[in-house]
C-alpha cells in the first residue's frame, strides 16, 4: 500500500509538471505600433528593450520599448545583413556570422558590425579571420566573450562547417575551439547552466537541389566546465526536424521555436523545450503563426518572437509579435 501511495504521488507530480508546461500559452501581442516586415533577420534584448535588425534587403533597426508598448524605427544597417544570430554585449548589439547578397551564393560579411543604441549608430568592428568566415551560424555571449558556432561558407550552395570560435571584445582577439561533432547551418543556439545546446539546422546544398530536406536530428552539447563536446542519446533527438528555427534558454529549458523544412509549405509553429534535468523534450504550446528566419529574445521573464517568413523560403514576410510568459 505504501508503494502504491508513493507511485501515485510521483505520478501526480509528473502530471503537475506537465500541466505547468501546458498552462503556458503564446499571446498574440497588439502593440501600439509594429516593426517593419522582414525575414532572415535577428533580434536580441539589451538595455531593457528589444532590437530587431537585419533581414534580406536594407532594413532599419526597430526597437521595442515594453514600458511604452511601441516599436520605433532607427538607423538602417550599414549594409544588407541577414542569416545571423545577433547578440548583446556591453550595452551594444553585435552582428557576426552573417551573410550579405542574394540566393544561392550569399557571401559572409568579413567584419563584425556593432550597433550602439544610445547613439543610434553603427560601426565596423574587427575583421573575422578570413579562413573562418561563414554565415547562417549560431552566436551567443558567455562570460563576457562572444562565440560563433557552425554555419556555411557559400550561401545556400555548399561549405558547411563545424567550426567553433571565441572572440574576446576586450582584446579583440580570436581563438579556435574544438569543432562541433557535426556541421550544420541555419542554426540558432542557447546556453543553459554552462552548457551550449546546438539543436536544429541542416546542410543546405543548392548545388544538388537539396536545400530544405537535409535537416539534422542530433543535439550537440558543449560543456564549458570540461571544454568537451558530447551528443545527446538518439532518444533525445530534436522531435520536429527543422532549420531556420530560433532558440532561447527559458527557465529550466532550451526552447526551439518555429523553423522550416521540406515536410510542409507553412513555416513550423511547433515549440519544443529540452529539459536537461529530466533529459526529455517537452511539447509546449505552438505559435499562433508559424515562422522561420527570425529571432527570439527573453526580456523581463517573457519570450518574444517577432517577424520572419510565414512559409518556407522567402515569404510572406511578417511583422507580428507573440509573447510567452512563465507560469
Amino acid at each position: 500500500m505504501k508503494t502504491l501511495h508513493t507511485l501515485s504521488f510521483i505520478a501526480l507530480g509528473m502530471l503537475a509538471t506537465a500541466g505547468s508546461v501546458l498552462a503556458q500559452e503564446w499571446k498574440a501581442a497588439e502593440p501600439q505600433s509594429l516593426p517593419e516586415k522582414r525575414h532572415e533577420n535577428s533580434m536580441t534584448a539589451a538595455n531593457g528593450k528589444l532590437y530587431l535588425l537585419g533581414g534580406r534587403g536594407m532594413r532599419p533597426v526597430d526597437v521595442y520599448d515594453p514600458k511604452k508598448d511601441t516599436w520605433t524605427s532607427k538607423s538602417q544597417t550599414p549594409m544588407e545583413m541577414h542569416h545571423f544570430q545577433a547578440v548583446s554585449h556591453g550595452r551594444e548589439v553585435y552582428v557576426l556570422g552573417a551573410f550579405t547578397g542574394g540566393y544561392p551564393h550569399e557571401t559572409p560579411i568579413p567584419n563584425i558590425y556593432i550597433y550602439n543604441p544610445e547613439k543610434d549608430e553603427w560601426r565596423k568592428g574587427p575583421e573575422i579571420p578570413e579562413a573562418r568566415r561563414r554565415g547562417a551560424a549560431g552566436a551567443f555571449v558567455h562570460n563576457d566573450k562572444i562565440y560563433l558556432i557552425n554555419g556555411i561558407q557559400d550561401g545556400h550552395w555548399d561549405g558547411h562547417v563545424a567550426w567553433f570560435d571565441e572572440y574576446d571584445p576586450k582584446t579583440q582577439t580570436w581563438r579556435q575551439l574544438p569543432d562541433a561533432p557535426r556541421p550544420r547551418d541555419h542554426v540558432s543556439v542557447a546556453v543553459l547552466d554552462n552548457k551550449l545546446y546546438v539543436a536544429g539546422g541542416r546542410l543546405s546544398t543548392a548545388k544538388i537541389n537539396q536545400v530544405l530536406n537535409r535537416t539534422i536530428p542530433e543535439v550537440d552539447v558543449y560543456d564549458f566546465k570540461t571544454n568537451k563536446w558530447t551528443t545527446l542519446d538518439a532518444s533525445q533527438n530534436l522531435p520536429t526536424l527543422r532549420a531556420g528555427n530560433t532558440t532561447v534558454a527559458f527557465g529550466p529549458r532550451i526552447l526551439v521555436m518555429g523553423g522550416e523544412s521540406d515536410t510542409q509549405v507553412p513555416a513550423h509553429s511547433e515549440v519544443e523545450g529540452y529539459n536537461p534535468k529530466t533529459k526529455r523534450w517537452e511539447r509546449l504550446p505552438s505559435l499562433h503563426q508559424g515562422r522561420h528566419g527570425t529571432g527570439a529574445a527573453v526580456l523581463n521573464g517573457k519570450v518574444y518572437i517577432v517577424a520572419g517568413s510565414a512559409n518556407r523560403g522567402g515569404g510572406p514576410e511578417l511583422n507580428s509579435m507573440e509573447v510567452l510568459e512563465k507560469k
